[in-house]
């Protein structure tokens, strides 16, 4: 089904910034809310469209994978949108109240929320980012408290009806034309007063505690890769989902290696007669081979590159590999034996009888004097 272009649908630019997109969103959802336009389905999908865009492009996450890779990428996160208005409601229920007036349309003030996604950052060496791995992590999330099963009320107290509410957790008074529904100011929509709170948690029915799971690392990840760990998140509120934890892969730097995409690169030097003759040497590769040979064609030029294809980084959900680009220097001796200097410049006098005339020679130097 086709989608249009959640910026186009906002009516915001590419680079607007967080309130330039809720402000936008404000403004369609008090158009098109269901509540102002009963029975029209034209402004019902309109205000379905707005509120996907809104909840895509208000989160970081979200919005760098779908800036990046579209809506097909924002679909293998698993994000389906919303699939009614109570979602949405629940989700955007402070812009509702704070701006239009409008509750949730539901019983209790009490809305059902997902909790908060979470971030790890965790570092990798190449070659855990070659192989794979299994990596145990260690994070601290809000957690049901033990000691009040939740509730957030001392053990053996109950809490107090709101007299303001009677319990409902909205309080309700007429505007023109509509009935407004909003949170009751006194128990924030509740429907109760605790008295008598846990001391564990003073009250919030929820504490702090270390979790640790074992995420699995798929061979070929690289810096700004990121895996989606779906319920891993912070707990939601009143039975929402919990939401999810993300862990960001940030690849260190080789010493040999240098990683571009699924490519390698790495820089051999070599002796001026290798060059000069060629051969072959062994070459360091990522892998089980441990190293490869590398024929050298004779006349290598100083920084000419060759390349082994196929023993690069692998590539995500794939069996191919990228290449390795070897990066050829030549070694130039410092200092050298009688013989070795007799030799070279034995050699120097073959090349100048060879290559060059005393009339080239001074045709060379005629040149260099009048540039």
């Amino acid at each position: 089904m086709y989608k249009r272009d959640y910026y186009e649908v906002l009516g915001v630019s590419r680079d607007a910034d967080a309130e330039e997109v809720k402000k936008a969103y404000r403004k369609l959802a008090m158009m098109y809310h269901p509540d102002r336009n009963p029975g029209d389905k034209e402004a019902e999908e309109r205000f379905k469209e707005a509120s996907e865009a809104y909840e895509v492009l208000r989160d970081l996450e979200k919005r760098q994978i779908y800036d990046r890779f579209g809506h097909e990428g924002l679909a293998g996160t698993g994000f389906r949108g919303f699939t009614g208005f109570e979602d949405i409601f629940s989700a955007f229920g402070d812009i509702f109240e704070g701006f239009f007036g409008f509750g949730t349309r539901t019983g209790r003030g009490t809305r059902s929320r997902q909790g908060q996604s979470l971030r790890y950052d965790l570092e990798l060496t190449l070659e855990e980012a070659f192989y794979g791995k299994e990596q145990e992590i260690r994070f601290e999330k809000w957690a049901s408290c033990d000691a009040c099963g939740g509730t957030g009320i001392a053990p053996g107290s109950e809490p107090q009806i709101c007299v303001t509410c009677q319990g409902r957790g909205q309080v309700v008074r007429s505007q023109g034309f509509f009935q407004i529904s909003t949170t009751c100011p006194t128990c924030r929509g509740e429907g109760r007063i605790i008295t008598d709170p846990c001391d564990a948690c003073a009250g919030r029915g929820k504490t702090r505690k270390d979790r640790k799971i074992t995420v699995k690392i798929p061979a070929g990840v690289d810096t700004g890769s990121q895996l989606r760990l779906q319920g891993e998140g912070e707990p939601g509120e009143y039975g929402g989902p919990p939401g999810d934890l993300f862990v960001m892969i940030y690849v260190r730097e080789h010493d040999f290696f240098k990683r571009e995409g699924n490519h390698l690169l790495c820089d051999i030097p070599i002796s001026f007669v290798q060059a000069a003759l060629g051969g072959t040497i062994s070459v360091p590769v990522l892998g089980e081979e441990g190293s490869q040979d590398l024929v050298i064609p004779s006349g290598t030029q100083p920084g000419e590159i060759l390349s082994l294809p196929g023993f690069g980084m692998p590539k995500l959900q794939g069996k191919r590999r990228g290449n390795l680009f070897v990066k050829l220097t030549v070694k130039i001796p410092k200092k050298l034996t009688a013989q070795q200097k007799e030799l070279l410049e034995t050699f120097a006098d073959t090349e100048r009888a060879k290559n060059k005339s005393p009339k080239d020679e001074k045709t060379f130097w005629q040149k260099i004097t009048k540039s």
